[in-house]
């Protein structure tokens, strides 16, 4: 994973420089307004740019065989926290409101008495998204969160494993604009894999670059 921090105590300090509540939703509603031509901006982007970039710099023939992102995965392990009805509800709260929809529960497959684990229990919650969402997920999780976080200096290639997906790890939530200052005081990390049709982790480095993503060399 490739952990990116923000910083907090500065986004707490910053918001109340300013009306709390008004700036949060006025904020929101700019970044809404900003990235809601996003799925139609990357999806150009692609076709016009991407998908005869990687045509030629690898000698695809068929225009099949071109890599493309397929789906977006966002997880949240809740370990102790499931126990917390109060906290599970806030982090389902915040976790729909970054990606657009409502996270499903994932259970324990089976007990693991070390861990205090029965089968059933709930350990996470997921979210999988696809086509128009997925598309708006990337462009606010490219262009606004990642570079709100704390000494981000761009992810690893080694985030990409040898299948062409990318596993990026956020330590902090509050780097995603549409969370509100109460949920501050209320961090929680979360993973986001980039799922991709790439063969290798030179074709997936290659495509999210040319996406966007904001790769080091």
């Amino acid at each position: 994973m490739n952990p990116v921090r923000s910083s907090p105590t500065g986004l707490i300090n910053q918001s109340m420089n300013i009306s709390k509540k008004s700036n949060t939703d006025s904020a929101t509603v700019s970044t809404a307004v900003a990235v809601s031509n996003g799925m139609n901006r990357l999806a150009q982007k692609y076709k016009k740019e991407v998908v005869p970039a990687l045509k030629k710099e690898f000698d695809f023939k068929n225009v099949m065989r071109v890599p493309k992102i397929t789906k977006v995965i966002v997880h949240v392990g809740t370990g102790k926290m499931s126990k917390d009805g109060k906290t599970t509800d806030k982090i389902v709260g915040d976790l729909s409101k970054i990606t657009g929809q409502k996270p499903s529960t994932r259970v324990a497959k089976k007990s693991i008495s070390g861990f205090k684990l029965r089968e059933g229990m709930p350990v996470g919650l997921m979210v999988t998204l696809r086509g128009r969402r997925m598309y708006d997920f990337i462009d606010r999780l490219i262009s606004i969160a990642l570079p709100r976080s704390r000494d981000f200096q761009g992810l690893s290639p080694k985030t990409m494993d040898q299948g062409g997906n990318m596993n990026i790890g956020i330590k902090e939530h509050i780097i995603f604009p549409e969370v509100s200052y109460e949920s501050l005081r209320d961090v929680f990390g979360l993973q986001v894999t980039i799922v991709t049709t790439a063969k290798n982790r030179e074709e997936g480095v290659r495509l999210l670059r040319l996406m966007g993503f904001p790769i080091r060399n």
